[in-house]
């Protein structure tokens, strides 16, 4: 019997649209407090913020140092500042993804009804940024009152399909890997991965950017989750 829900977080909880123009504007708004010589928001927008998103593609399994990644980002744009600077800079760019989060319409209802169910629910999910900040938006969007347990790649080092951010997660929920059902939106990171640690795992296709390979079960929408946790 299942006893517990795991999901992914981006893509399948929730979506996003990337938020230039309002990054743009914490940028313009932070830029003279900044040292003389800072190139203009718009450059330190296409020199700073657009490439730390390709930085974060085909990570291996150990976790980055965000704030490292982001300090040396902003030093190979000509501009040095103290680390605190960096880090109140990164916490109002991150309340600006907090507000561009879109959760999808099923997302509460469904993590609601499965612990009316008496099912624990969690997320175990890569996310680099800092894990406060990571819980905040869990907050902000409406979620975190829904879960029992969610861990961010950032908390523990390890990404996805890395054991360690699954195994942790189970731990938390207290249940092991045969009674938890892994939801998510990649076949590698949350089919075959929890499959191989004894879960049971579908992919929802509700939010997904890449159609489920062929054979791999799938759901629609998050709330046919319902139809296979009874």
């Amino acid at each position: 019997m299942i006893r517990a829900v795991l999901f992914d977080y981006g893509l399948t909880l929730v979506t996003f649209a990337y938020p230039h123009e309002e990054l743009l504007e914490v940028l313009r708004e932070v830029w003279p407090t900044l040292p003389p010589g800072t190139p203009p928001p718009e450059q330190l927008m296409t020199r700073v913020l657009e490439p730390l998103e390709e930085r974060l593609q085909g990570l291996g399994e150990d976790e980055v140092d965000y704030m490292s990644v982001y300090e040396a980002a902003w030093r190979a744009a000509g501009v040095d500042v103290p680390r605190g600077t960096l880090y109140e800079i990164l916490d109002r760019e991150q309340q600006v993804w907090d507000r561009a989060a879109r959760p999808s319409p099923h997302a509460v209802p469904v993590l609601a009804e499965l612990r009316r169910r008496g099912k624990r629910t969690g997320i175990a999910s890569n996310a680099p940024f800092p894990p406060e900040m990571l819980q905040r938006q869990l907050r902000t969007v409406g979620l975190a009152a829904h879960l029992d347990a969610a861990v961010f790649s950032s908390e523990i080092g390890r990404r996805k399909p890395a054991p360690e951010l699954y195994l942790t997660a189970l731990e938390r929920l207290a249940v092991p890997a045969a009674a938890a059902l892994f939801v998510g939106d990649r076949a590698d990171w949350d089919y075959d991965a929890p499959r191989s640690l004894g879960m049971q795992a579908v992919l929802s296709t509700e939010l997904a950017r890449t159609p489920a390979p062929p054979g791999v079960p799938t759901i629609a929408t998050l709330t046919e989750l319902l139809e296979l946790v009874p």
